[in-house]
C-alpha cells in the first residue's frame, strides 16, 4: 500500500514511524514532514492545504490512502475534495469530511452536538456581534472562573479562563469586537468553569463501528506546576493512572457510544480518529471538547504503546470492519517530554542546530521530531516553537519520565528549555 501522511509535527512523526513498520506499507510519503520522518518514508515539499498539489501528489505517486494528521485541512475539506476528484476514485482517506470535522472547527456545533445526544457536559451559551449586549450582562451575572472559547479553530489559543469578571468581558471585548484569533472568535461560546482534572481518550472510527486506543494526559501550561500560559503540550503520560476500568466503561458509556450513534444518526461521514478531552469531576467524564484528529503530544505516547500493526488499522478503518479488530497495547507507561525553543510560546528564534539526538538510547527511548528541518550538511535545526520530544517506556510514571529526563539531557541546541514535572500528580 503507498501511503500520504499529512503533516509536519510529532504526531506525524510517530504516525510514520509506526505506519514504515507494517509490511503493509510498500512506500510512505509524508508532506511536508521534518527533519525526523524522513527516517521513516519521502517528504514531500508542500503545505497541508494545498489541496492541489496534493491531488497532484496522489495522481503521480499511485497514492492508495491518505492520513490526514492536523485539523486545519479536515476543517477546510480536504476529505471532500480527494474523494470528489474523478482521477482518485480508488483513493481512501483517513479523516472525517468537512461536516464531521465540525466536531473541532465549530464549539458552538461540537457543543449543540453534545446537547442533543445528551452527552455530559458544561452548561453554556453563544453569543455573536449581534447579542454582543446580552454577552456582555451575561458575563456580569456569571460565576467564577468563566470560560470563554472562540468558535473556530485558532491554533490551540482560543481557549481563556477568566478569573474576575472585568477581565472576562474584557476578553470578550477583545474577542468579538476586535477578532483576536479573526474568523474564529466572530461567535464565542462562554462556558461554566469545570474543576476536575482532564484525561484524553483516543477512539477510530469506520462510519460504523469503533476501536479506543490507549488514553492519555498532557500538559498545556510552559511552567513547572501547571504555571504560566497554555501552550500545544509539554509532554504527556499513558496510561492515567486514576483511568481505571470503572471510569473507563463510564466514559465509553456516557460519551463514546453516544458520539458515536450521534454521528451516524445525523448522517455525518466519518472514517477517522475522534479525541475526546475530557474533565472527570468526583469520577465523572464531562466532555470538554471534540477533536477530529489524533492529540500532539497525546500521539506520541498512544502509539509507542498500540501493538496493532497500524497500516492493518487503517485498511479496517476505510472498508468498515473494526468490529473485526482487537486492540493490543502495551503494558508498559509511556511518558513523554517535549523540548521548546526559548521564548515559546512567544517569539522564538528558528535555525538553531539540534546536537545529541543520535545519542538517545533507542532501547528505552523515542526521539519524535515536532518543529526541526534540515540545515546545511544535514544536520538538524530548529523549525518551531515546539521541537522534539523524548517518548520513554517505564514501569510507572515516575519511572518513565525519570528515563526521558535523563535521556533528553543529552540534546541540546541553543535556548532549549523543557519541563522537568511531568507526570508530577502521580509520583
Amino acid at each position: 500500500m503507498r501511503i500520504l501522511l499529512l503533516g509536519s509535527g510529532g504526531r506525524e512523526h510517530a504516525l510514520a514511524w509506526k505506519l514504515s513498520q507494517s509490511p503493509l506499507c510498500e512506500k510512505l510519503f509524508i508532506a511536508p514532514g521534518n527533519a525526523g520522518t524522513l527516517k521513516h518514508g519521502t517528504n514531500l515539499p508542500f503545505q497541508v492545504t494545498d489541496f492541489e498539489a496534493i491531488k497532484t501528489a496522489c495522481i503521480q505517486e499511485k497514492i492508495d490512502l491518505v492520513i490526514v494528521g492536523p485539523e486545519e485541512p479536515l476543517v477546510k475539506g480536504i476529505t471532500d475534495f480527494l474523494i470528489n476528484t474523478p482521477e482518485l476514485n480508488n483513493l481512501d482517506v483517513i479523516g472525517p469530511d468537512k461536516n464531521g470535522a465540525r466536531l473541532e472547527g465549530s464549539k458552538a456545533f461540537a457543543k449543540s452536538f453534545m446537547m442533543r445526544h445528551q452527552i455530559p457536559t458544561a452548561a453554556y451559551k453563544e453569543f455573536t456581534l449581534d447579542n454582543y449586549p446580552d454577552g456582555v450582562t451575561y458575563l456580569q451575572q456569571h460565576a467564577l472562573p468563566i470560560v470563554l472559547k472562540a468558535d473556530g479553530l485558532a491554533a490551540g489559543k482560543g481557549v481563556v479562563i477568566c478569573e474576575n469578571h472585568i477581565e472576562a468581558i474584557a476578553e470578550f471585548d477583545l474577542m468579538i469586537q476586535r477578532a483576536k484569533f479573526g474568523e474564529a472568535s466572530k461567535k464565542v461560546v462562554v462556558e461554566e468553569f469545570l474543576q476536575g482534572i482532564e484525561i484524553s481518550v483516543f477512539v477510530l472510527m469506520d462510519g460504523k463501528n469503533y476501536v479506543i486506543l490507549p488514553e492519555a494526559k498532557d500538559y498545556k501550561r510552559i511552567g513547572e506546576g501547571d504555571t504560566g500560559p497554555n501552550t500545544g503540550g509539554m509532554g504527556a503520560i499513558s496510561p492515567v493512572p486514576f483511568a481505571n476500568e470503572a471510569l473507563l466503561k463510564k466514559i465509553e458509556e456516557r460519551v463514546i457510544k453516544p458520539t458515536v450513534e450521534g454521528l451516524i444518526k445525523e448522517g455525518l461521514e466519518y472514517r477517522g480518529f475522534i479525541f475526546f478531552g475530557l474533565m472527570i469531576v468526583k469520577d465523572e467524564p464531562y466532555m470538554i471538547e471534540y477533536n477530529c484528529r489524533m492529540g500532539d503530544p497525546e500521539t506520541e505516547v498512544v502509539i509507542p504503546r498500540l501493538q496493532n500493526d497500524l497500516v492493518e488499522l487503517m485498511i479496517a478503518a476505510t472498508r468498515q470492519q473494526l468490529n473485526t479488530i482487537n486492540i493490543a497495547t502495551d503494558p508498559r507507561t509511556t511518558a513523554t517530554i517535549v523540548a521548546v525553543s526559548g521564548g515559546y510560546p512567544g517569539e522564538y528564534v528558528k535555525g538553531r542546530e539540534i546536537k545529541g539526538i543520535e545519542d538517545v538510547n533507542p532501547e528505552d527511548s523515542l526521539v519524535f521530531h515536532m518543529g526541526t528541518a534540515t540545515g546545511d550538511e544535514n544536520s538538524v535545526i530548529t523549525n518551531g516553537g515546539r521541537v522534539l520530544c523524548v517518548t520513554s517506556y517505564g514501569r510507572s510514571v515516575f519511572d518513565a519520565v525519570e528515563i526521558s529526563k535523563f535521556e533528553i539531557e543529552k540534546i541540546s541546541y541553543t535556548g532549549m528549555e523543557y519541563r522537568s514535572d511531568i507526570g508530577y500528580e502521580f509520583e
